[in-house]
């Protein structure tokens, strides 16, 4: 596509002021302007009738709004917001030129149109534009603003010069642009400079059609972020925002934020493609426990309890667990949760096939038939067992989506905790539901409908849900957790890994895990192993996952022993890692936080990418090559080595070395840090043990401790005070402290470390 080749939008006109929000027509039909809130403006142009799917949950504020129209500029104002839309002319004259718009909050101009001009006409590419695919928009990109979000994206952060597509895929890998969770929603922290001050924006474009976004993408516009929307309504949300921290908070407001995670879902989880036989699986499970491996959750992959052949119905494979209650009494006895893997594909070599058939239950072609889903193994070589043809399922029907959460709810009800939800990238552009979208518009919100529905079978079972999902769109943060897919065996794969999970953060999905030790390509050489684990130890989730062996003793005794000591220290961050997942489910903070969001104001931060911060405290950097050497950055003020604690000041960069058994990880002064006990599993922890060790790091901030009904603090000036707990360790880095009447004196004077 060539974006100066197409028709800008003209013949702007004023109908209606209706409460909050007014109606215009233009050429290419209705243009609806609502305001969500004061910061918030939503536009909608066209007219179509289309599906809706459950991706907005949240409500408008329902603040009135003002109409006006000065020197031919129609302006729509809420309170603090104005939207002016300029229809290109001077009042009264035709034919006019190109409809743009320009978005104010607070005195501070949010969005403008782009400066990108032409020869002959005010813009070289149209702020807005019918296409024979859909719509077209765009908006100004500043020089030398970084944009970032949509969706899981592998590459760098800062998505400017690149173009990006929203299309739920099997990446099959880390390594390109295609990934399986997507997000038409982006920000920058650089909006325009003007007399009110910098303004960062964010836009979300609420939609589950393709979108195809030129992100200062040369080919289109060095100075414009722009998008082709493959949909017949164009549904756009311009976010105002101070800090990217206030717009994921708004867009989560808009799209929902994710509940509470269960305690042992922090826990770690163990896998792999796949353990063969019951006796197998029963083998590694036992030994996890003998070599006193930490772990919380057992997985059986997709062939591991079922049979390809006649997948997917809910039935374990009788050959090897004709009495499955056997194997989870199993699982029970070692204190494991139990997790089995899904996917939305119905093999047509089952007897229940044609049963489900005549009711209509899958997606259908053109013709109105079954479509019969025919899977591609020519990347998968003899890695996979040949998969038949299979039938797709429509969630869109009814009694086919209950019937997909009943049999969630029995087998919730025999013992499986949680469902590992696989695939829903497959629904393909010429196959269709039975509410009449087609693959191009369904084929992102097959992921997030199946995903939410097997979400919510859980949590009406257990009262708190959980799914362990690879697929995902926007409103997915909602049915909580995702995981990375199918990564490279490699250093690549490792930090692919990690970008992808804070670029999904980045679009208000808190949880992120990743298969450490990659998943194909492998096995991984003891160095990257070790190196994987420590950087998914300190993820928000833990799991170990890969075709072939993955759990530790293969990788050798020294391998073995460090991964044992990285996963006590994950156990012992759980209250940590609770506090922020209690951030996340109130303001939409991921847990793991690339650093632009973390530190929106120190743009010296902002291009160490593959360093991150790991919630409020605690700065991982990752080593991502052999040798264990790692190039960080300290933000301005005081850090502490967590392992010598040790002061450092920051606004630095540090190269570093580090042994095998380390990598580098920094706490930020004013933290209060809660450490439990090196537990086997959550099943051993309790009111009187959660948490066992508090380190203070420094004069504690007042946010330090928010989120943690266990521990009290009053930050004073020049003071802060804690409750004591009674026997918990309490450790004093950088400041002077005393202890009397059950409560810690910390001062921020005469700097010394002590334990009491």
């Amino acid at each position: 596509m060539d974006p100066q080749k197409l028709t800008a939008l003209m013949g702007l006109e004023f109908l209606s002021t209706e409460a909050d929000r007014v109606r215009f027509t233009t050429a290419a039909g209705p243009l609806e302007v609502h305001f969500w809130d004061e910061d918030i403006v939503r536009l909608k142009l066209g007219d179509a009738e289309v599906n809706v799917y459950p991706i907005i949950v949240g409500q408008p504020a329902a603040k009135p709004v003002s109409y006006a129209c000065e020197a031919g500029v129609h302006i729509v104002r809420c309170g603090a917001g104005e939207l002016r839309l300029d229809p290109g002319r001077p009042a009264g004259e035709d034919p006019g030129e190109a409809l743009s718009v320009t978005f104010t909050h607070a005195g501070r101009t949010v969005v403008q149109p782009s400066p990108d001009g032409h020869f002959v006409r005010r813009f070289r590419i149209p702020p807005f534009a019918r296409t024979d695919a859909g719509w077209f928009f765009s908006v100004a990109l500043q020089p030398g603003a970084p944009i970032y979000g949509f969706g899981e994206k592998y590459g760098s952060l800062d998505k400017r010069g690149q173009r990006l597509v929203n299309w739920a895929e099997d990446a099959l890998g880390a390594n390109a642009e295609v990934c399986y969770k997507n997000a038409p929603f982006c920000w920058s922290p650089c909006g325009t400079q003007d007399a009110g001050g910098a303004a960062g924006y964010g836009i979300f474009i609420h939609t589950t059609a393709r979108v195809t976004h030129g992100a200062g993408y040369p080919p289109w516009s060095n100075w414009s972020y722009a998008a082709l929307v493959e949909d017949a309504v164009l549904d756009l949300f311009f976010i105002a925002g101070k800090t990217p921290a206030d717009i994921i908070r708004r867009y989560t407001d808009i799209t929902g934020r994710s509940p509470e995670v269960p305690l042992w879902s922090l826990g770690n989880w163990i896998s792999r493609a796949y353990y063969k036989t019951f006796d197998e699986a029963e083998e590694i499970a036992r030994t996890i426990r003998e070599r006193e491996i930490p772990c919380d959750v057992y997985t059986l992959d997709g062939r591991a309890w079922l049979d390809t052949q006649t997948r997917f119905y809910f039935e374990w494979d009788a050959s090897r667990y004709p009495e499955p209650e056997k194997f989870i009494a199993i699982m029970r006895e070692l204190n494991y949760k139990l997790c089995v893997w899904e996917y939305p594909i119905c093999s047509t070599a089952h007897p229940k096939f044609k049963e489900m058939d005549a009711k209509g239950w899958f997606l259908k072609d053109h013709t109105g038939s079954t479509y019969r889903y025919e899977f591609d193994l020519s990347p998968f070589g003899k890695v996979l067992t040949p998969l038949p043809p299979s039938g797709l399922f429509d969630f869109t029907v009814p009694e086919a989506a209950q019937w997909w959460y009943d049999q969630h709810r029995r087998l919730h009800e025999m013992g499986v905790d949680v469902f590992k939800v696989d695939f829903g990238e497959q629904m393909p552009e010429d196959a269709y539901a039975a509410n009449g979208d087609n693959g191009i518009r369904f084929h992102n919100a097959w992921p997030l409908i199946y995903n939410l529905l097997c979400y919510q079978a859980s949590e009406d079972h257990y009262g708190q849900g959980l799914v362990w999902s690879r697929s995902g769109w926007a409103g997915s943060q909602r049915a909580p957790m995702q995981w990375g897919g199918d990564p490279q065996a490699s250093w690549n794969g490792l930090a692919g890994s990690i970008l992808g999970g804070l670029s999904w953060g980045f679009c208000g999905a808190p949880f992120y895990s990743h298969d450490i030790g990659g998943f194909y390509g492998g096995p991984p050489d003891a160095e990257l192993y070790v190196r994987w684990v420590q950087a998914g130890v300190l993820g928000p989730f833990c799991r170990f996952h890969g075709i072939g062996p993955r759990e530790p003793w293969y990788f050798g005794e020294e391998a073995e022993a460090i991964t044992k000591e990285w996963l006590a220290l994950r156990y012992r961050l759980l209250p940590y890692l609770q506090r922020q997942v209690r951030e996340a489910a109130v303001s939409g903070m991921p847990v793991m936080r690339g650093m632009p969001l973390a530190f929106p104001d120190d743009r010296r931060a902002w291009g160490f990418e593959l360093q991150y911060m790991l919630g409020d405290h605690l700065l991982v950097a990752p080593v991502l090559q052999a040798g264990g050497w790692v190039s960080l950055y300290l933000p301005e003020g005081g850090w502490y080595d967590y392992w010598s604690g040790e002061r450092v000041e920051g606004n630095r960069v540090m190269d570093l070395q580090v042994p095998l058994d380390r990598l580098p990880l920094f706490v930020r002064e004013g933290a209060v840090l809660a450490e439990g006990p090196a537990v086997q599993h959550t099943g051993e922890l309790n009111a009187n043990n959660r948490i066992q060790r508090v380190r203070v790091y420094g004069l504690p901030s007042a946010a330090a401790l928010i989120h943690e009904p266990d521990l009290n603090l009053t930050v004073q000036a020049g003071k802060a005070l804690l409750d004591l707990t009674p026997g918990c360790q309490w450790e004093v880095h950088g400041a002077a402290a005393t202890c009397a009447d059950g409560r810690l004196e910390v001062l921020s004077e005469t700097p010394a470390d002590r334990s009491v």
